[in-house]
């Protein structure tokens, strides 16, 4: 396994030096070293990494204040010559807290814990069931197997959903409401965007003010759900 990493850290002194036991370790691979809170988020963005080795004295917007910003799935190696951040550090559940001059055998010991945390989800990531790739709905007293990338979208009327595919030119009606629908479905692959809708992400090709676009077909983006819908863009 190869761990992505990047540098964060206003002292040329100190980035040189973890640059240097970054090269000397065969699973870390550098990424990015930067000198301000700025440029790190604008290439960590352009570039995602597992790891940052982040300074928390810096000017403008200090390590901490920067950690809450990364990605969700980056995690820190706070470095600073200060020890009093070291609980603020683990308070944000940081991998570890480095106080400077940092050895390469405490920096080695870091990597080490990094290199144990992504082995663990790995591990747990291909332990994961497999995702279903049909459906079973019950229409007109048979149960029909649908594959779910047929599936464009779904609305719901009362207790009865139509499912819309793209090989029937006819959508298929089900005894079943739209709570139960969801459920069937896996999260990774569709997203609920109006009270009676439900669309599938990969078949979003056109959105026209507020509504998602099939043909002749404009399904709304519903108040309540717009967030969640904003965010899938945003990933």
């Amino acid at each position: 396994m190869i761990i992505k990493c990047a540098i964060i850290d206003d002292e040329p002194l100190a980035v040189e030096l973890l640059v240097s036991y970054v090269n000397k370790i065969p699973f870390m691979e550098l990424h990015g070293k930067y000198s301000n809170a700025v440029d790190a988020m604008k290439g960590i963005a352009e570039d995602p990494v597992d790891v940052v080795f982040l300074d928390i004295q810096m000017p403008e917007l200090n390590g901490l204040e920067l950690s809450k910003m990364l990605p969700e799935a980056t995690r820190v190696v706070f470095t600073t010559a200060f020890e009093q951040y070291a609980i603020d550090g683990y308070r944000i559940n940081a991998l570890d807290y480095l106080l400077k001059p940092i050895s390469y055998p405490e920096f080695l010991e870091a990597c080490n814990k990094a290199l144990q945390w992504f082995t663990m989800l790995q591990q747990a990531e291909e332990q994961r069931e497999p995702e279903a790739t049909s459906i079973f709905v019950k229409s007109e007293y048979k149960l029909l197997q649908i594959d779910l990338d047929d599936i464009r979208y779904i609305e719901g009327l009362k207790d009865y959903v139509k499912i819309y595919t793209e090989q029937s030119p006819h959508p298929i009606l089900s005894l079943m409401n739209m709570k139960a629908m969801e459920q069937m479905l896996p999260a990774s692959r569709f997203i609920r965007v109006h009270r009676s809708y439900i669309v599938q992400k990969s078949k979003i090709k056109e959105i026209d003010r507020n509504r998602i676009v099939f043909g002749d077909v404009y399904i709304p983006i519903g108040d309540s759900y717009k967030q969640a819908f904003q965010d899938f863009l945003g990933r």
